[in-house]
């Protein structure tokens, strides 16, 4: 496979896994290339920063797809005010609960209590509601990325 190909194909792998399309992944691409720092965190970062996977990272939802479904249909507040919009970028202190009528749902129910815990991610299980503390390091998450193989791609 050609270097073009590797490069497309890792940044496929990270659209893919956040489940954003194109247009929404050049623009948050276009915003952390703005940003002191590394493009390439700074993207990752910004990814991490979206209300949708940080439903799924409180353990709210079993999936990015579920917690982005769970967010549009009116499940999840955002500093007390219901948010529809899963790309809602949340900054540090800003607190993400279920709404009231939504915690007997069974998706969420079963969800919590497989959840897994994360050093920049507080969550109450009992009252299902989660804060954001602090924006985390590159090595504190997870996912498997080559960033810097999008950075090369976007700067040809």
């Amino acid at each position: 496979m050609s270097e073009y190909g590797i490069q497309l194909k890792e940044k496929q792998k990270v659209k893919y896994t956040y489940g954003v399309l194109e247009r929404q992944f050049r623009n948050t691409y276009e915003k952390a290339s703005r940003m002191k720092g590394q493009k390439g965190e700074n993207l990752i970062i910004l990814l991490e920063s979206r209300l949708d996977n940080l439903v799924y990272r409180l353990g709210i939802a079993q999936t990015r797809a579920a917690a982005r479904q769970l967010v549009s249909h009116c499940h999840i507040t955002l500093n007390g005010k219901v948010c529809n919009i899963p790309s809602a970028m949340v900054k540090p202190g800003d607190v993400v609960a279920v709404r009231e009528r939504s915690k007997s749902l069974e998706v969420i129910t079963e969800s919590v209590a497989s959840a897994k815990k994360y050093s920049w991610l507080e969550f109450d299980a009992k009252a299902l509601s989660g804060k954001y503390l602090t924006t985390p390091v590159r090595e504190e998450i997870p996912e498997n990325i080559n960033e810097q193989l999008i950075v090369e791609l976007y700067s040809k």
